[in-house]
């Protein structure tokens, strides 16, 4: 995993070396193991490299024939590809078969590759550039047309730190985020930078976009007919191979492990595969009532014979790192489980530079509360996805958001392809967008600033294949979710105790913000991004309310914007703890 930008200029333009120089140093933090740069005519690459696989031989850029790439992520099929297309590589990188893929296959070379990836590649015979993202949207590409051309980078606060965008918000996307606490499509809250969307190659020449391809990363068509016995063992294959890819490395590895299924399943199979313990990373918190698994987490641990790092997160460690926390987030996601997940790759980067963690679980075996009540008629009690924001019957914001619903409901409408049940439409929407723009944007950043490299083995086009197109009845049964992994778990790994009561992760941020409230409310309401959105006399009392559900999740998403809009539109340093970074005049 590592950090790529570059310049696609238009005819006679020259790629400016302070630019370059921006960009690669607004990127260091995602590949602190070395740099490297291709620049001809009018194009430049630029890598910042993580080295994970080929630590000798697997700098880059990477170049053959009149082809020269760039990489961020892992191609875990790199192995396969080498010998079932005889490809003649000269290093054991896992991003050099698909350079040699694009010279004989063009813009399509893409569709065999399995990983998460954002690619660039120059190739100078046609004068053109190809940028290319995997299926799921696991590594992010994003791009910003100026006067010159087309400039990409892996996160957007790199084209504005290099001056090829001035951060100004776009108000759709400012409603969703408030509302959602991520937004969605190819737009971002920039004005001027957009997304590469999840599965798109695009073919860029003289400085426009000419091509655009697009790979879907679930399975079309609604539920085939196999019987329990055949789905659990074509899952359990499944699970072996995808854990088995995500394992290839060249350097130490661990996990993320709550006390829920998903992570019970990666450890179960981990330990399966592994000749050593597991070592394995938990994080709780310090408020009494607070869902907290390290329990749970610790009785998987100790039957898989693993390695159990448990980590306290307390709210003065949170108060002292939320504003580099929320700096990290660039593309803005409100997620509170960005703050465990930040000192979850601080802790485990000691160790371990690759971390398998459990996303999109819940979204390819039908794991959320919210599908039970999508599949139901809205005659019997069904509700559209998202049909609340957070700050919905609160009267705390100047205005009513507006059209934040709009991508939600496009999406929702892209999903329920022909032949999809109601659960796998609500699975594919989540999908498209809940997952890259919130869950992965999460991982991403909060482990790319420690320098830890993110892996999810259900994100795989195998694990999709053998799940997602089961009978809803598989999925879920009797009010749960996730049916069939829990009975797999039942079978490999009992000790994880598979059909216990789903707790939820919550992170009590509410209860944090509620003690806090009368130091930190003014100050947010003080801030610029805030007081322009919000009604000053009500921030102290939705702050002091916090503890409630609805209130924290408000209160939450108002702290968050605060911390996201002085860093990253007024340009602040994150500097110091929640109270000295809102406080600075």
């Amino acid at each position: 995993m590592c950090g790529i930008a570059g310049l696609a200029l238009k005819p006679g333009e020259v790629p400016s070396p302070a630019v370059l120089d921006a960009l690669a140093r607004a990127l260091a933090h995602r590949g602190p193991d070395g740099h490297g740069h291709h620049v001809q005519g009018n194009v430049a690459l630029s890598h910042a490299r993580l080295a994970i696989i080929d630590l000798t031989t697997g700098d880059q850029p990477l170049h053959s024939g009149a082809a020269s790439l760039v990489g961020n992520g892992e191609v875990y099929n790199y192995r396969e590809l080498r010998a079932e297309n005889a490809l003649d590589c000269v290093t054991q990188s896992d991003c050099e078969p698909p350079l040699h893929l694009f010279r004989r296959d063009g813009a399509a070379f893409a569709d065999s590759l399995r990983g998460m990836y954002a690619l660039a590649i120059h190739d100078r015979a046609s004068h053109h550039v190809v940028l290319a993202r995997d299926p799921f949207g696991i590594k992010p590409l994003y791009l910003a047309e100026t006067g010159q051309g087309i400039a990409f980078a892996s996160e957007p606060q790199a084209l504005i730190a290099a001056g090829l965008v001035t951060p100004r918000l776009r108000e759709p996307a400012l409603h969703e985020l408030l509302q959602l606490q991520f937004t969605t499509g190819a737009e971002t809250i920039f004005e001027g930078i957009t997304r590469l969307l999840p599965g798109e190659t695009i073919v860029i020449s003289d400085g426009a976009i000419v091509e655009r391809h697009r790979r879907a990363a679930l399975p079309e068509g609604g539920p085939e007919s196999i019987t329990e016995e055949a789905a659990l063992a074509r899952l359990d294959a499944a699970l072996a191979e995808s854990v088995d890819l995500h394992q290839r490395s060249d350097v130490p590895y661990g996990m993320f492990l709550s006390g829920g299924t998903d992570s019970a399943a990666i450890l179960a199979m981990m330990a399966r595969l592994n000749e050593k313990p597991v070592l394995a990373f938990t994080a709780g918190f310090d408020v009494p009532g607070a869902a907290d698994e390290r329990e749970a987490a610790a009785r998987a641990a100790q039957a898989a014979g693993a390695k159990h790092v448990t980590l306290n997160v307390t709210r003065q460690e949170v108060f002292r790192h939320l504003p580099e926390i929320v700096a990290c987030m660039d593309d803005p996601a409100a997620d509170y489980a960005i703050i465990p997940t930040w000192f979850l790759a601080q802790r485990a980067r000691q160790e371990v530079k690759v971390v398998l963690s459990g996303e999109g679980g819940d979204e390819i075996f039908g794991g959320y509360g919210r599908y039970r009540s999508a599949m139901k008629p809205w005659w019997l009690g069904g509700k559209a996805m998202r049909a609340h924001g957070a700050f919905d019957r609160l009267d705390v914001l100047r205005e009513a958001p507006r059209g934040w619903r709009d991508g939600i409901e496009a999406a929702s409408a892209a999903a329920a392809t022909p032949g999809r049940t109601r659960l796998q439409a609500a699975q594919a929407l989540d999908v498209a967008d809940w997952l890259p723009n919130d869950l992965l944007t999460k991982l991403d950043r909060c482990l790319m600033a420690h320098a830890v490299e993110g892996r999810t083995p259900f994100l795989d086009a195998g694990v999709a294949a053998a799940a997602f197109r089961l009978p809803d009845a598989m999925k879920v049964r009797n009010g749960q979710g996730k049916w069939i992994l829990r009975q797999w778990l039942a079978r490999h790994f009992p000790a994880s105790e598979p059909f216990r009561k789903k707790q939820g992760f919550t992170v009590p941020v509410g209860a944090w913000i509620a003690e806090a409230a009368d130091r930190l409310a003014p100050l947010v309401a003080a801030q610029p991004g805030v007081a322009a959105i919000a009604k000053p006399d009500r921030i102290l009392p939705l702050f002091r309310a916090a503890a409630g559900k609805r209130e924290g999740f408000a209160a939450w998403h108002l702290l968050f914007h605060a911390l996201w809009h002085r860093r990253h539109v007024e340009g602040r340093r994150a500097e110091g703890d929640v109270f000295a970074f809102l406080g600075q005049g």
